[in-house]
């Protein structure tokens, strides 16, 4: 793979011979630079490309390469005549198998370099990528005189992406500029962890900058890819392959590039994959990756600009306009939010014009793809950012008859949350924290009957309410974060739900209602010790005093912490007997069985108005029963007939009435600090 000494040829007609390959390869890789107009390009990118390398050929070719582009300027000029390619694919009405050939060679073969590039600079300027080509090179001259070789790119593969439908001719180099996106747009991953204004991205920063016609189409084909999961032939009879059909040589350089570059693409492993279900979802898969980052990235506003009124926005609104971060407003992020449910659009009916271009797509068919991917991790961040962004969907999902679509998968992951990462049990929480902030869904969810939860190992659950199983699921999910993560925040989220689902309760079950007493008889547990552990510390005189101090603060903290635990929980109990009592009597009967767990809490500053309640209500039933002439023990049966019997004369006499708790969810102050990571994060686990 040394230098090509001389311009290298095909063999007779135009026949791609192993020697011809192998040498045009080394040109490409060697130090002498070919003109833009060349006719190598062309030779190059309608090569069948039918030999194999092993991994070292090919780390040596990007290591020449790199070396040598600073003089050829060759990845400026295949990213040129790939922008030329997808502009005769778009342009024609019938597009030929060499044209498709040539394109998808093109972004494999720039993926595979700058892939290496990207992964071995030394400065975070990207100098080494060379971009700044000869505009006055032969070859040049209609390319646009103010546009950059980066912005004349992405503008030519988010139009190809945004603008061409997925067919099965179109499927492979749908997918091959995916993933080349995601290749152009890991210069993130060399940054820190928050943006700043030093930072210099040059192809994501690019796609801000394009046409809001092109960013539109480009959001509304990610969704549309996610949701119709376009599947990719696998038996490998494209014309785009090798003659012999055969596994060609930039399937070798990408498996082999796989063990040394960031992120590992396995394109043409499709020709020979065993089933089709596993080559089904990827072109979906990758739309939604490349949608994720695309929606989450934030550029700063760097010192020397002017901050205009419009098209920016401060990370955090309490905080002084001088030390904020100010932010360029994302258009991707924007056209994903202002997105448009094409059976029903809001704005039209009302006739309002809209402000341009507009993602419409059917939030019916988005909302039914969402419920089958949730087990994806990709999947729910997307759900997060339409619930939290999108009012419209947000309204949709909320009127839906059928919430189990989407929160059995949710539910279901929370059961398994020893399985899942922190970050995904708090996405899975944040959405169930937003969504039930809303008064209809909380009454919703506890009139939708579940046959049976088949993946509930710890009891057989049949006839249950949605809302009772969520009520059950949350309160696990704090028992094993009480044991195994102990994250206070998570804790928060889930009594946050619980919480605001307290004065919408409708027949929760025997199953959920224990559950709940037993959450404060636990947490009071941990509550006693650490009040007992805190005396014992008081009492005691360590040498180390400072040391004594710091135990003390912390287990100070820890107990505050409980306390304001121990609080909401009596808050949920009292709203449920305060506004909803003749609907629970379940509830009634499991305060009333372990009514004892209550009584050390009587006297307590913090919590004894709402034990008043509580005790207003067990002081009624306990009158009632001790009132009831019975010939032998009381049975469950019969006290539940006694609480049926009783809630409907009920009157809520002498219960104080507390104004209700209604948690909200609202982002963090740097919410980039955490989305940008969190989403590449999910792409590099697919490697």
């Amino acid at each position: 793979m040394g230098v090509a000494p001389s311009t290298p040829r095909l063999g007779e007609a135009g026949a791609a011979s192993p020697g011809a390959a192998e040498q045009m390869f080394a040109a490409l890789v060697g130090d002498r630079a070919y003109p833009v107009s060349s006719e190598f390009w062309t030779q190059l990118l309608e090569l069948p490309l039918t030999q194999q390398w092993p991994r070292d050929r090919v780390l040596q070719a990007c290591h020449a390469f790199a070396q040598n582009n600073y003089h050829t300027k060759h990845l400026a000029k295949i990213l040129i005549h790939l922008v030329w390619c997808l502009q005769e694919c778009t342009s024609a009405s019938s597009v030929s198998s060499s044209v498709y050939r040539k394109a998808i060679n093109a972004a494999y073969i720039s993926s595979i370099f700058l892939k290496f590039i990207i992964e071995n600079a030394k400065a975070d300027n990207w100098q080494e990528l060379c971009l700044d080509i000869d505009k006055d090179e032969k070859g040049l001259e209609n390319f646009p005189s103010d546009q950059s070789v980066e912005y004349f790119l992405m503008k030519g593969v988010l139009n190809y992406i945004g603008s061409v439908d997925v067919s099965p001719e179109s499927c492979y180099l749908h997918h091959e500029l995916l993933n080349l996106m995601l290749v152009l747009m890991s210069t993130q991953l060399c940054s820190g962890p928050s943006p700043e204004p030093k930072d210099v991205h040059p192809f994501i920063d690019a796609a801000m900058l394009q046409d809001s016609p092109i960013v539109a189409s480009v959001v509304q084909k990610l969704l549309l890819n996610f949701v119709r999961r376009p599947q990719i032939p696998s038996n490998g009879s494209h014309p785009v392959f090798s003659d012999d059909g055969g596994p060609g040589v930039l399937q070798r350089v990408g498996s082999a590039a796989a063990n040394f570059v960031l992120l590992p693409y396995y394109t043409f492993n499709y020709f020979v994959s065993a089933s089709a279900e596993g080559a089904t979802s990827q072109l979906a898969d990758n739309s939604l990756l490349v949608l994720l980052i695309l929606i989450h990235y934030r550029k700063c506003i760097s010192m020397n600009e002017s901050i205009p009124t419009d098209g920016v926005y401060m990370s955090d609104s309490n905080t002084n306009v001088k030390d904020a971060p100010a932010f360029h407003e994302n258009p991707y992020c924007k056209a994903l939010n202002n997105a448009k449910d094409i059976q029903f659009d809001h704005a039209d009916v009302e006739g309002n014009a809209q402000n341009g271009p507009v993602v419409r797509l059917s939030f019916a068919s988005l909302f039914d793809a969402l419920g089958t991917c949730l087990k994806d991790e990709s999947s729910v961040l997307l759900l997060y950012s339409l619930v939290h962004g999108n009012c419209d969907f947000q309204e949709y999902v909320l009127v839906r008859t059928d919430l189990d679509t989407l929160l059995m998968p949710i539910l279901e992951m929370l059961y398994n949350a020893s399985r899942k990462t922190s970050n995904q049990i708090y996405m899975l929480l944040i959405i169930l924290l937003i969504l039930s902030q809303d008064s209809t869904f909380n009454a919703s969810v506890h009139k939708l009957v579940l046959p049976s939860v088949p993946w509930y190992q710890e009891r057989l659950m049949h006839q249950t309410s949605l809302g009772s199983l969520m009520v059950v699921v949350l309160i696990r999910t704090i028992k094993y974060n009480l044991s195994k993560l102990r994250d206070v925040y998570l804790h928060t989220n889930c009594l946050a739900i619980l919480a605001n689902m307290g004065p919408h309760a409708h027949r929760l079950s025997a199953y959920a209602s224990q559950r709940l007493v037993s959450l404060f008889d636990m947490l009071s547990r941990k509550y006693a010790k650490l009040a007992e552990l805190k005396n014992d510390k008081a009492l005691k005189v360590t040498s180390d005093q400072m040391e004594a101090d710091i135990i003390s603060d912390d287990t100070s903290t820890e107990l505050h912490i409980y306390t304001d635990f121990l609080r909401i929980v009596l808050e949920i109990i009292n709203a449920i007997l305060t506004y909803a009592l003749p609907r629970n009597p379940e509830v009634v009967y499991a305060v009333l069985h372990r009514q004892e767990v209550f009584q050390p809490f009587k006297n307590h500053p913090r919590f004894n108005e709402l034990l008043e309640n509580i005790y207003t209500v067990l002081d009624f039933f306990n009158s009632r029963m001790d009132m009831q002439q019975l010939d032998g023990e009381w049975s469950v049966d019969k006290v539940l007939e006694l609480i049926n019997k009783n809630c409907r004369s009920w009157r809520g006499e002498g219960m104080k009435m507390f104004t209700q708790l209604r948690f909200t969810y609202e982002q963090e102050s740097h919410p980039e600090e955490f989305f940008i990571p969190y989403a590449w994060r999910l792409i590099l686990s697919r490697g």
